[in-house]
Protein backbone atom coordinates (compact mmCIF):
# COMPACT_ATOMS: atom_id res chain seq x y z
CA UNK A 1 0.00 0.00 0.00
CA UNK A 2 0.97 3.50 -1.27
CA UNK A 3 0.13 5.30 2.17
CA UNK A 4 2.43 8.67 1.65
CA UNK A 5 1.49 8.86 -2.20
CA UNK A 6 0.62 12.78 -2.41
CA UNK A 7 0.38 13.00 1.18
CA UNK A 8 4.23 13.32 0.72
CA UNK A 9 5.10 17.65 1.53
CA UNK A 10 8.78 18.58 0.52
CA UNK A 11 9.10 21.49 3.18
CA UNK A 12 12.84 22.70 3.38
CA UNK A 13 15.01 21.27 6.20
CA UNK A 14 12.68 18.94 7.74
CA UNK A 15 12.77 15.52 6.15
CA UNK A 16 9.63 13.59 7.87
CA UNK A 17 6.85 15.84 6.84
CA UNK A 18 3.09 14.74 5.82
CA UNK A 19 -0.52 15.48 5.55
CA UNK A 20 -2.97 12.97 6.94
CA UNK A 21 -5.48 13.68 4.38
CA UNK A 22 -6.55 10.51 2.81
CA UNK A 23 -6.54 8.37 5.67
CA UNK A 24 -9.79 7.30 6.42
CA UNK A 25 -12.15 10.25 6.28
CA UNK A 26 -9.54 13.24 7.11
CA UNK A 27 -9.52 15.51 3.95
CA UNK A 28 -5.89 17.02 2.63
CA UNK A 29 -4.84 20.25 4.35
CA UNK A 30 -6.47 19.46 7.99
CA UNK A 31 -3.66 17.92 9.70
CA UNK A 32 0.22 17.31 9.20
CA UNK A 33 1.84 15.53 11.55
CA UNK A 34 6.28 15.97 11.35
CA UNK A 35 9.33 15.71 13.35
CA UNK A 36 10.29 19.00 14.76
CA UNK A 37 10.35 21.89 12.78
CA UNK A 38 13.64 23.55 14.66
CA UNK A 39 15.42 22.89 11.20
CA UNK A 40 12.80 24.41 8.63
CA UNK A 41 14.15 27.36 6.34
CA UNK A 42 12.98 30.52 5.37
CA UNK A 43 11.55 28.60 2.35
CA UNK A 44 10.39 25.76 4.40
CA UNK A 45 8.28 28.00 6.66
CA UNK A 46 7.01 29.76 3.76
CA UNK A 47 6.33 26.19 1.95
CA UNK A 48 4.10 25.12 5.28
CA UNK A 49 2.35 28.51 5.00
CA UNK A 50 1.03 28.13 1.63
CA UNK A 51 0.05 24.63 2.79
CA UNK A 52 -2.03 27.17 5.07
CA UNK A 53 -0.57 26.03 8.22
CA UNK A 54 -1.81 28.25 10.98
CA UNK A 55 -1.02 26.49 14.34
CA UNK A 56 1.40 24.22 15.22
CA UNK A 57 0.87 22.08 18.44
CA UNK A 58 4.35 21.24 19.98
CA UNK A 59 3.87 18.11 22.02
CA UNK A 60 7.37 18.28 23.69
CA UNK A 61 8.61 20.03 27.17
CA UNK A 62 10.31 23.02 26.95
CA UNK A 63 13.51 21.29 27.43
CA UNK A 64 13.91 19.79 24.47
CA UNK A 65 13.42 22.44 22.32
CA UNK A 66 16.06 24.45 20.41
CA UNK A 67 16.22 27.52 18.40
CA UNK A 68 15.17 27.72 14.73
CA UNK A 69 17.18 27.98 12.17
CA UNK A 70 14.60 30.38 10.61
CA UNK A 71 11.89 32.63 12.29
CA UNK A 72 8.19 31.77 11.81
CA UNK A 73 5.91 33.23 9.95
CA UNK A 74 3.59 35.72 12.25
CA UNK A 75 0.50 34.69 11.72
CA UNK A 76 1.39 31.13 12.54
CA UNK A 77 0.41 31.10 16.27
CA UNK A 78 2.55 27.83 18.33
CA UNK A 79 1.24 26.10 21.03
CA UNK A 80 2.93 23.82 23.47
CA UNK A 81 0.87 20.76 24.97
CA UNK A 82 3.38 18.58 26.28
CA UNK A 83 2.42 14.96 26.28
CA UNK A 84 4.73 12.97 28.55
CA UNK A 85 3.96 12.60 31.97
CA UNK A 86 7.11 13.78 33.75
CA UNK A 87 7.84 13.30 36.89
CA UNK A 88 5.19 10.43 37.40
CA UNK A 89 5.40 6.33 38.22
CA UNK A 90 4.05 5.97 34.73
CA UNK A 91 6.75 7.90 33.19
CA UNK A 92 9.85 5.74 35.07
CA UNK A 93 7.99 2.44 34.94
CA UNK A 94 7.98 3.27 30.82
CA UNK A 95 11.30 4.58 30.40
CA UNK A 96 12.53 1.52 32.13
CA UNK A 97 10.22 -0.57 29.99
CA UNK A 98 10.88 0.71 26.20
CA UNK A 99 12.13 4.85 26.91
CA UNK A 100 8.53 5.65 25.33
CA UNK A 101 10.04 5.13 22.32
CA UNK A 102 7.85 2.17 20.56
CA UNK A 103 4.16 1.23 20.67
CA UNK A 104 4.40 -1.03 23.66
CA UNK A 105 3.87 2.22 26.18
CA UNK A 106 0.55 3.71 24.10
CA UNK A 107 -2.50 1.62 26.13
CA UNK A 108 -1.16 2.61 29.34
CA UNK A 109 -0.79 5.87 28.30
CA UNK A 110 -4.51 5.96 26.78
CA UNK A 111 -5.34 4.50 30.15
CA UNK A 112 -3.61 6.46 33.05
CA UNK A 113 -3.09 9.43 31.63
CA UNK A 114 -5.91 10.07 29.01
CA UNK A 115 -5.77 13.94 30.22
CA UNK A 116 -2.41 14.66 28.40
CA UNK A 117 -4.26 12.97 25.50
CA UNK A 118 -7.33 14.96 25.45
CA UNK A 119 -5.45 18.34 25.80
CA UNK A 120 -3.72 17.66 22.93
CA UNK A 121 -6.56 17.09 20.85
CA UNK A 122 -8.25 19.82 22.12
CA UNK A 123 -5.67 22.54 21.03
CA UNK A 124 -6.03 21.09 17.66
CA UNK A 125 -10.33 21.17 17.58
CA UNK A 126 -9.75 24.84 18.79
CA UNK A 127 -7.15 25.73 16.84
CA UNK A 128 -7.02 29.14 14.37
CA UNK A 129 -8.87 27.93 11.16
CA UNK A 130 -6.26 26.49 8.88
CA UNK A 131 -4.07 23.85 8.61
CA UNK A 132 -2.65 22.34 12.54
CA UNK A 133 0.57 20.91 12.46
CA UNK A 134 1.49 18.39 15.52
CA UNK A 135 4.76 17.35 15.89
CA UNK A 136 7.52 15.93 18.96
CA UNK A 137 10.93 15.42 18.19
CA UNK A 138 11.41 13.03 15.87
CA UNK A 139 7.81 12.88 14.51
CA UNK A 140 7.25 8.76 15.61
CA UNK A 141 6.24 8.43 19.31
CA UNK A 142 4.31 11.26 21.19
CA UNK A 143 3.06 12.23 16.96
CA UNK A 144 1.80 8.41 16.62
CA UNK A 145 -0.05 8.17 19.55
CA UNK A 146 -1.85 11.86 18.50
CA UNK A 147 -2.48 10.06 14.89
CA UNK A 148 -3.42 6.58 15.74
CA UNK A 149 -5.86 8.79 18.03
CA UNK A 150 -7.15 11.01 15.51
CA UNK A 151 -7.22 8.71 12.48
CA UNK A 152 -8.85 6.28 14.44
CA UNK A 153 -11.12 9.03 15.29
CA UNK A 154 -11.73 9.63 11.28
CA UNK A 155 -12.42 6.02 10.34
CA UNK A 156 -8.55 4.79 9.21
CA UNK A 157 -8.43 1.14 8.98
CA UNK A 158 -5.33 -0.17 11.50
CA UNK A 159 -3.48 -0.65 8.10
CA UNK A 160 -3.50 2.85 7.19
CA UNK A 161 -2.93 3.41 10.64
CA UNK A 162 0.43 1.17 11.21
CA UNK A 163 1.88 2.13 7.37
CA UNK A 164 1.94 5.56 8.51
CA UNK A 165 3.46 5.10 11.46
CA UNK A 166 6.04 3.11 9.71
CA UNK A 167 7.11 5.34 7.26
CA UNK A 168 8.76 7.64 9.94
CA UNK A 169 11.45 5.02 10.36
CA UNK A 170 12.95 6.00 6.58
CA UNK A 171 12.01 9.20 6.51
CA UNK A 172 14.13 10.21 9.84
CA UNK A 173 16.88 7.25 9.34
CA UNK A 174 19.80 9.85 8.25
CA UNK A 175 18.88 11.72 10.93
CA UNK A 176 19.06 9.26 13.87
CA UNK A 177 22.53 8.38 12.29
CA UNK A 178 23.30 12.09 12.77
CA UNK A 179 22.56 11.11 16.68
CA UNK A 180 24.50 8.30 16.65
CA UNK A 181 21.56 5.71 16.79
CA UNK A 182 21.75 2.62 15.13
CA UNK A 183 18.61 1.32 12.67
CA UNK A 184 15.56 2.63 14.29
CA UNK A 185 13.34 0.23 13.51
CA UNK A 186 15.54 -2.86 13.77
CA UNK A 187 15.63 -1.77 17.34
CA UNK A 188 11.97 -1.19 18.12
CA UNK A 189 11.18 -5.12 16.14
CA UNK A 190 13.47 -6.60 18.90
CA UNK A 191 12.04 -4.42 21.41
CA UNK A 192 8.82 -5.44 20.82
CA UNK A 193 9.56 -9.10 19.84
CA UNK A 194 10.83 -9.29 23.50
CA UNK A 195 8.04 -8.72 24.52
CA UNK A 196 5.82 -11.25 22.32
CA UNK A 197 4.43 -8.81 20.10
CA UNK A 198 5.65 -6.93 17.10
CA UNK A 199 4.76 -3.25 15.77
CA UNK A 200 1.67 -4.31 13.96
CA UNK A 201 0.23 -6.43 16.69
CA UNK A 202 0.68 -4.00 18.86
CA UNK A 203 -0.74 -1.07 17.12
CA UNK A 204 -3.74 -3.16 15.96
CA UNK A 205 -4.40 -3.92 19.66
CA UNK A 206 -4.32 -0.50 21.13
CA UNK A 207 -6.57 1.06 17.73
CA UNK A 208 -9.19 -1.74 18.57
CA UNK A 209 -9.70 -1.28 22.32
CA UNK A 210 -10.30 2.43 21.72
CA UNK A 211 -13.84 3.37 21.34
CA UNK A 212 -13.98 6.60 19.31
CA UNK A 213 -15.44 9.21 20.26
CA UNK A 214 -16.66 7.85 23.73
CA UNK A 215 -12.85 7.88 24.80
CA UNK A 216 -12.39 11.79 24.21
CA UNK A 217 -15.73 12.53 25.62
CA UNK A 218 -15.63 10.14 28.72
CA UNK A 219 -12.28 11.66 29.65
CA UNK A 220 -13.21 15.23 29.21
CA UNK A 221 -13.49 16.50 25.87
CA UNK A 222 -16.72 19.20 25.64
CA UNK A 223 -19.24 18.17 23.07
CA UNK A 224 -18.63 21.46 21.16
CA UNK A 225 -14.91 20.40 20.83
CA UNK A 226 -15.60 17.50 19.36
CA UNK A 227 -18.10 18.91 17.21
CA UNK A 228 -14.72 21.61 16.24
CA UNK A 229 -12.32 18.37 15.69
CA UNK A 230 -15.30 16.58 13.66
CA UNK A 231 -15.45 19.54 11.38
CA UNK A 232 -11.79 20.13 11.11
CA UNK A 233 -10.43 16.78 10.26
CA UNK A 234 -14.00 15.78 8.20
CA UNK A 235 -15.38 18.44 6.20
Amino acid sequence: MDVAGSRELAWDGCVNVRDLGGLGQVRPGAVVRMEAPTRLSESGWATAWAHGVRTVVDLRHADECQPDVAPRPPGITTVRVPLDPLDTPFYEHWQKIDNLASPLYYPAMLAEHPELVVAVTRAIATADPGCVVFHCAGGKDRTGLIALVLLTLAAATPEEIIADYLLTFERMKQRYAELGFGDQLTAVKERLASHDTTIAASLTSTIGSLTMPDYLLENGLPEADLVALHARLMT
